[in-house]
């Protein structure tokens, strides 16, 4: 099992170390490129969304080829994507090449959990600790990221940026080739449901780019007009074909699960009031107060290092206790700690940070493990692919569209970006306040098919398992 964990690891790794690296190279790859905000946006939030898009038939073909075939092309096409990244010539080819590395991105997270989750078999709290410890191993890439992406800033340039993940994804295929068995394909349940993969694309799409173009082009214009009208007529269409559907890409079925459905609304609001604010943040560091790219990376890790530990703590804790206790200390921390990050200013030392750069992360590491593990709980072993994989589209969802809302909050001078992050960081303590309530009425504290011994698998996960 360890060997597994560890070369499951090296997917997460490279999604999460890119992730952290780019916020913090945001503002040279602005200068050099001419970017202003909403193309910086779009930097962040085409790997992102198209990693969202993309994760829930990621997860499909992830059951239907094998975890193990999938997590190998996913390492593969990500070091190629990240390739094209650090020799991109201009903006058009830095946008799609990380459009193409959130698709490499989507393959890795369903397959690395559902390897992690094949290893684990009917023993939850061996799930538990292990999907802890991947966890965990992805906060180190966190963690690490903003340093190292500040050394490679200041030395070589932001291209190398990118550059790091091919030794990494090079690594993690010779690992994965020599470590972990091959796993059993599922091809007589599961199929690609290509216009439902169509209109999710088109309506997230859709919808992102009208809040993204919001904030220079305004409301009446027809790009925002149009993207919000195409991405809520895409939406609705998605929802008729997926109810109708034989073999659905999104089986609506999971979302009548005992805690299902306020785990997955759970994750959506922790992802975007995380990664919404850390693009903010990392504007106010740089542009606001002024603060080099290695000082960005040191300052960030208290932010991102907390989640190690959080991490870790809440494999044991939702082992032992349950799922609610480890989803509601995560969210009252979170909720403190953004409201504390609300009251930064122009002159704010660093030490006045402190606290919400640990209470943050803290609240975060100690729901997501509990969050993941109650998804995979509650389904088949055969659909825990598809499953880990609609979390996590709508966990990246959450993502791109923090990143979407909160940059339109901000302008290009200091003055504007503080008061965006005033404004970003209240937002973010009332939604995690909310989610509170959601975990208490939602979540079952102690589901007898998570805490017991049982060897079978649950009756609602036998009925979904058994669904379209």
């Amino acid at each position: 099992m360890n060997r597994i964990i560890a070369a499951t690891s090296f997917g997460f790794v490279v999604v999460q170390l890119d992730v952290m690296i780019v916020n913090v190279a945001l503002p040279q790859i602005g200068a050099d490129l001419g970017m202003g905000v909403a193309g910086l946006q779009w930097v962040v939030d085409a790997y992102t969304l198209v990693f969202a898009v993309l994760m829930i038939s990621a997860g499909v073909l992830s059951d239907r080829v094998g975890a193990k075939r999938a997590f190998l092309m996913g390492l593969l096409v990500f070091g190629l994507a990240s390739c094209a990244c650090g020799f991109a010539p201009g903006a058009g080819v830095l946008v799609t090449a990380r459009a193409i590395q959130g698709t490499a991105a989507a393959v890795l997270i369903p397959s690395s959990l559902a390897l992690l989750n094949d290893a684990a078999g009917q023993d939850h709290r061996l799930r538990a600790w292990a999907v802890g410890l991947w966890t965990a191993a992805g906060s180190v890439a966190i963690a690490s990221g903003p340093v190292i992406g500040g050394l490679l800033l200041a030395t070589l340039g932001w291209r190398s940026i990118f550059l790091v993940n091919v030794p990494i994804c090079a690594v993690g295929l010779l690992f994965t080739l020599r470590s972990v068995p091959d796993t059993h394909r599922h091809q007589a349940t599961v199929h690609l449901d290509l216009p439902g993969q169509f209109f999710a694309i088109v309506a997230l799409t859709g919808i992102t780019t009208a809040v993204i173009e919001y904030h220079p082009l305004g409301l009446m214009h027809r790009v925002v007009l149009g993207g919000l009208s195409l991405g809520l007529a895409s939406g609705l269409a998605f929802f008729l074909i997926e109810m109708r559907a034989s073999a659905p890409m999104l089986p609506l079925r999971f979302f009548r699960l005992p805690n299902f459905s306020p785990a997955m609304m759970f994750g959506v609001l922790l992802n975007l009031t995380y990664y919404g604010v850390i693009f903010v943040l990392s504007l106010y560091l740089q542009q606001a107060r002024g603060y080099s790219a290695i000082q960005t990376g040191f300052a960030y890790l208290p932010l991102t290092a907390t989640f190690i530990v959080a991490n870790i703590a809440s494999g044991r804790t939702t082992g032992r206790a349950g799922l609610r206790i480890p989803m509601l200390s995560g969210a009252l921390l979170g909720a403190l700690g953004f409201a504390l990050l609300g009251r930064l200013g122009p002159g704010t030392p660093y030490v006045s940070m402190l606290p919400a750069f640990i209470l943050i992360p803290a609240g975060m590491g100690f729901a997501i493990p509990a969050i993941t593990t109650a998804i995979l709980s509650s389904v088949d072993r055969s659909r825990s692919g598809t499953a880990a994989a609609v979390l996590n589209a709508a966990r990246q969802t959450g993502g791109a569209f923090g990143v979407a809302i909160f940059g339109s909050l901000i302008g290009s001078g200091p003055a504007q970006i503080v008061h965006g992050l005033g404004i970003s960081a209240l937002i973010c303590t009332c939604l995690l306040i909310v989610s509170t309530l959601l975990v208490w009425v939602g979540i079952h504290p102690a589901p007898r098919d998570f805490i017991g011994h049982s060897e079978a698998a649950s009756p609602q996960a036998e009925d979904v398992s058994a669904a379209p």
